[in-house]
This record gives C-alpha cells, structure tokens and sequence, in this order.
C-alpha cells in the first residue's frame, strides 16, 4: 500500500469517514482538506436510488452552475458554413467537419467539450466509440446537439457542467474550484442538486439521494447531510 503524504495524512485526520456534515460545513472542509501545490477541483458524487440499464432512470443532463467552474475548456464544435463561422466567434477552440473527424480517429484528444450541429452528426457518429467512453458525445439532453451554437459554446465556457448516471447508480460531477469561496461552491451544489431532483423518474421507488458526498482532486471524501424524498 502506497504511503500517505504528511499533508494528506493530516487532511484525511480532519474527516470523521462516518459523519455527515451540513453543507457549509462540508464545503469548509473540501477546501481546507485541499493542500496540493495546484489548484484542486472540488467534486461532488450522488448516489441515486435508479437502475441506470431502465431507459427513463439513465439520469443524464447538464446544468450552468451560477458560480462556473473555475476551468477553461477547449471546445471542439463540429459545423459546417455559418454555423462553422458561428462557432468561431464564440470562442471555439477547434471547428469542422471531416477532418476533425479524422485526426480524432488517428488518436487526437486535445479538447475537453464537443459541440455539434444536428446535420453533423452523421460524421460525429463515426467516432462515436471513441466520445462516448469518454463522456464528450455530443447529446440533445445536454445541449449539445444543437443549431444554437453560439449559446453552446458560451454556456460552457460560463460554467455549464454535464451529467451522467453510472453503472452503480452514481452521478459525479465539478462544482467548482478549491480557491472559490465557501458560499460560492455551496451555491454550486444547490444548483446541481436542484437539477438532479428535478429530473428523479416517475418509476423510481424508494429512497432517491441515498448519499452525496464532497472531495477535493487529492483531499479525502466528504459525506454531505441531504435531505431527499
């Protein structure tokens, strides 16, 4: 087993691993838990009470966090004629069609975010298996198969985080950046929260937050006090 760092041992000291805590409280400790030399992103993980192989519980979407992100992303917009000069004026890092397709299938990876037109989704879908495992597929329930690209490319840069279930029932996803300020990060989490409950199947039975908890990228998991129906 690989021997903890003196920063790390202490900030693992800080948790009780059992408790949970009231948010602000839980934010307080996600950042002071975070002692890298970097600025840590500070994460958030949901268990859901869903079966993600039933089509209407594979919870997936995305939400504009109030506060963003504290991240520059690089986006790969796949358009064509305006929409290709839209795209550019937005800020898109990468824009086209065939080529991008085509590097992307010899290995290239250097972009965070895809955004693409619905008429190109013909040429999207051939590298399909290499975006979806990766969790940047382009998608209507995000938004990011749209016309409207000049409102994608924004959004994202504004802080617009995606979503998506897992195998195990969990969602995780960025709310932030350890420099934000507690109330910043704790607006973050509302807005994700909020969302998710607004998207809780019908079909879904029981319990349906059965955990949330917090973490910094190097600092230990944080269990938050949520109450759900």
């Amino acid at each position: 087993m690989a021997k903890l760092g003196k920063r790390m041992r202490l900030a693992l000291e800080k948790v009780e691993p059992m408790k949970e805590y009231e948010l602000i409280e839980a934010v307080s400790l996600a950042k002071e838990t975070a002692q890298a030399k970097f600025d840590e992103s500070v994460d958030i993980a949901v268990r859901l009470g869903v079966d993600s192989r039933k089509a209407d519980q594979n919870i997936r979407g995305s939400v504009l966090l109030p506060k963003g992100t504290g991240k520059k992303f690089r986006v790969l917009v796949f358009a064509k004629g305006e929409k290709e000069a839209e795209a550019r004026e937005a800020g898109a890092e990468f824009v086209g069609g065939e080529d991008l397709m085509k590097k992307i299938q010899d290995g290239w990876l250097e972009f965070d975010r895809v955004v693409a037109t619905p008429d190109m989704m013909g040429v999207v879908g051939r590298i399909g298996k290499v975006l979806g495992p990766r969790g940047m597929m382009p998608n209507p329930k995000t938004g990011t198969v749209t016309f409207a690209v000049k409102e994608a490319v924004e959004e994202i840069q504004a802080g617009k985080v995606d979503f998506r279930v897992d195998k195990g029932g969990t969602v995780h996803a960025l709310v932030g950046k350890a420099s934000f300020s507690v109330e910043a990060l704790a607006e973050n989490f509302n807005a994700l929260m909020e969302e998710l409950i607004r998207m809780k199947p019908t079909s879904s039975k029981g319990k349906y937050v059965k955990a949330v908890s917090l973490s910094s990228t190097m600092g230990a998991g944080i269990r938050v006090a949520f109450a759900s129906a």
